[in-house]
């Protein structure tokens, strides 16, 4: 049996989020304790304290946060003899797969993405763009209504989460315009997104250029096993993860297509790592007969070490 670890994207943050693991074992406090010295800020205090929620949903600090988490839980798998033959992650998420690969360490990979978060909540004033997720309609036709409405100005499929939801984004009066015409096109259901900005859309692109100068400086050590990519589906090439990352901020996110080039790779069950069940649930409408668990708290992990033991 093959297995994929996929790790969780910005959304899946709330308070509370790792606590009960933080409590019981020293390799996750250790985690977030790297992270607080890596930041200058308490993490544990951020993603615990009921009084921090809104700073937790602030882009730059929710990204450094949704790392810190995953990455402890991964350590937790790892310690316990558990690993993975891919990995993969919902586009902030592919910076969790590159620790897990051995691609970067957790100390430079917090403080990028801390940047990362920075530099994307300010890439587009606030209100200027909006977010939709389009279900049940195919991507062909959602493509369609995108580039007509782009006389208006910029809109474009922004996730492609599972064949029956896939997310627009761009500016406003755009993404209307995209949306009346996808209802004139049959799509009976629209849902607008709460979320802090157009990401994966052309309205990135300043992010996605300040992004890259931060990449610049880093070295990028041989990934051990394999990492897909967000941006084209497929095994990311060693020589092209930097090139990679910056093109992510502004490009959609090809999640459904992710999992194929997975089951393609022999993989036949995955481990989501980290906040929340967002990608379980993705998974459950792309393909049932791909065996899935998750790893978030104590019964989740104990739940993941009984399914992996027994392969």
């Amino acid at each position: 049996m093959k297995t994929a670890f996929l790790f969780s994207g910005q959304g899946a943050q709330y308070t509370g989020m790792g606590k009960e693991l933080y409590a019981n074992e020293k390799i996750v406090a250790e985690t977030f304790d790297q992270a607080s010295e890596a930041l200058g800020y308490d993490m544990a205090s951020l993603c615990f304290d009921e009084d921090q929620v809104d700073k937790l949903n602030q882009t730059e600090y929710t990204q450094p946060a949704i790392l810190t988490v995953s990455i402890a839980f991964w350590r937790l798998l790892s310690a316990k003899g558990f690993t993975a033959d891919a990995v993969c992650g919902l586009s902030l998420g592919e910076y969790s797969a590159l620790v897990a690969s051995g691609a970067i360490d957790f100390k430079t990979a917090v403080a990028l993405v801390a940047k990362r978060g920075h530099f994307m909540a300010n890439a587009a004033p606030a209100g200027s763009g909006k977010m939709v997720a389009v279900m049940n309609t195919q991507s062909e036709i959602i493509e369609q209504c995108c580039q007509k409405a782009s006389d208006i100005g910029i809109v474009s499929p922004a996730n492609y989460n599972t064949p029956q939801q896939i997310v627009i984004g761009g500016e406003v009066a755009a993404v209307d315009k995209a949306c009346e015409l996808l209802m004139e096109a049959g799509s009976k259901r629209l849902i607008p997104l709460n979320v802090s900005g157009p990401f994966h859309t052309a309205l990135l692109k300043p992010a996605a250029e300040q992004l890259a100068v931060e990449l610049a400086k880093i070295n990028f050590a041989p990934m051990t096993v394999p990492v897909i990519s967000n941006t084209t589906a497929q095994v990311m090439p060693q020589s092209e993860i930097k090139s990679l990352l910056e093109q992510q901020v502004m490009s959609p996110v090809h999640f459904y297509e992710s999992v194929d080039t997975l089951k393609k790779l022999g993989i036949t069950q995955m481990v989501e790592i980290g906040p929340g069940k967002v990608l379980s649930g993705f998974l459950k409408k792309i393909d049932k007969t791909i065996a899935t668990t998750r790893v978030e708290d104590s019964k989740t992990l104990n739940e993941t070490i009984a399914f992996l033991a027994d392969e």
